[in-house]
């Protein structure tokens, strides 16, 4: 177990918090095989669900002490976390709020400014390597998910620890800073 300090966690949404996976292929398949995409299919929710873990440490967390950043729209980002049942953060970063994605380190820097802390004092949750990227410009620490990239993947884009998922992460105090411990199963600096 690693023990961690930090002013707030900045989620990635999709592969991080909810497996959307299964809606996400059926709207691109739809799309690919020439119907167009159909704004409609954003109520696509079957099969979008939380993913391990997550629950029960959005719900050990101060609301002012954390964030989503999503590439997603603002309506997407609602829709699939309402399905999920997860509480939809008072300050939320969509695609919209950017003008840079990522891997510009932009969004991360929005959330972290959002929330009224430096970057340097938050931790992303990613699983994509172009979060991470964009979290590590930002200057944050990154905590990244074997969720849907392989772990060579997320360690050279340069995340600082490797896990399974939400699961991993636990919350020990958020006296002054939040104390996290993290089941590091795929330590960077060991593999």
């Amino acid at each position: 177990m690693t023990q961690v300090h930090c002013s707030a966690l900045l989620f990635d949404m999709d592969g991080v918090l909810i497996d959307s996976t299964p809606a996400v292929a059926r709207v691109w398949h739809r799309w690919a095989i020439g119907h167009g995409f159909n704004p409609e299919e954003v109520e696509d929710l079957e099969g979008v669900v939380p993913l391990p873990g997550t629950l029960d440490l959005l719900a050990s967390l101060p609301e002012n002490r954390w964030t989503i950043v999503t590439s997603s729209s603002r309506r997407l980002a609602e829709v699939r976390l309402r399905a999920a049942g997860l509480p939809i953060p008072v300050r939320l970063i969509t695609s919209s709020d950017v003008t840079h994605g990522k891997p510009h380190p932009e969004p991360y820097l929005k959330a972290a400014q959002l929330l009224d802390f430096p970057a340097t004092d938050c931790i992303v949750v990613e699983d994509a390597p172009a979060g991470i990227q964009s979290g590590k410009a930002a200057g944050t620490r990154v905590v990244a998910f074997t969720t849907t990239s392989p772990a060579s993947a997320l360690r050279q884009a340069g995340a600082d620890w490797i896990l399974h998922n939400c699961a991993d992460i636990g919350r020990i105090s958020s006296e002054g800073s939040l104390t996290l411990t993290l089941a590091d199963l795929h330590d960077p600096m060991l593999t």
